[in-house]
């Protein structure tokens, strides 16, 4: 083997040795999947919200979740309180589904990239967001209809729970990525000059 082909088989070697020693930062889920796990577990703790707050406003923990429905039953959703297979599972079809659409908002901001501070100012900012189109740019049909079943306060604790709901996702998420950066050590760059060091010396 010549000096020049031991140069360019050991640059080889020390370029997998560095790969090895210096791994590259975890990929990021892509957007549907993050908006999937933000959004489902934005809307499950929204609705437990939701739920607490019409039983004691009203005495009917479904009657909130039906209201939901009013997309299809408009105006008798509002005022069924018993759950049922038709406006119980049908209003909380319709608030996944906005948790979904909202939640793609929020990872559209890139809250995984973003400290502490920025996670938090990104979901508080999308459930005000999600709130002012709900009850001030929808028409009434489309709003969730909840608010004369679960009342103020509760409608304070369903849009904060929707907002924790995406904050806890995100840091659930990002716990893997800690994880495996604490087991192989902070990703550093590349040596790549080392490899071209050995090339140089073998010629």
């Amino acid at each position: 083997m010549t000096a020049r082909r031991q140069g360019v088989v050991q640059g080889h070697s020390d370029q997998a040795a560095a790969d090895h020693h210096y791994p590259q930062p975890p990929r990021p889920d892509p957007l549907p999947l993050r908006a999937l796990r933000s959004g489902t577990l934005a809307s499950v703790l929204s609705t437990v919200a939701v739920s607490i707050f019409s039983r004691r406003h009203c005495g009917a923990v479904a009657a909130g979740t039906n209201s939901a429905s009013q997309w299809f039953w408009y105006p008798r959703a509002r005022h069924v309180g018993r759950p049922s297979l038709v406006y119980t599972l049908a209003g909380y079809a319709i608030h996944h589904a906005s948790s979904l659409l909202w939640s793609s908002v929020y990872e559209a901001t890139r809250p995984q990239q973003a400290p502490a501070s920025g996670r938090i100012a990104r979901a508080a900012g999308v459930s005000v967001l999600a709130y002012v189109v709900d009850y001030h740019v929808v028409p009434r049909r489309l709003s969730p209809g909840f608010e004369h079943r679960i009342g103020a306060a509760g409608m304070w604790a369903a849009y904060t729970a929707f907002g924790v709901g995406l904050l806890l996702a995100t840091r659930i998420a990002a716990r893997p990525a800690s994880r495996r950066t604490a087991l192989t050590g902070p990703v550093r760059p590349r040596p790549a000059g080392r490899a071209r060091a050995a090339r140089s010396q073998g010629r």
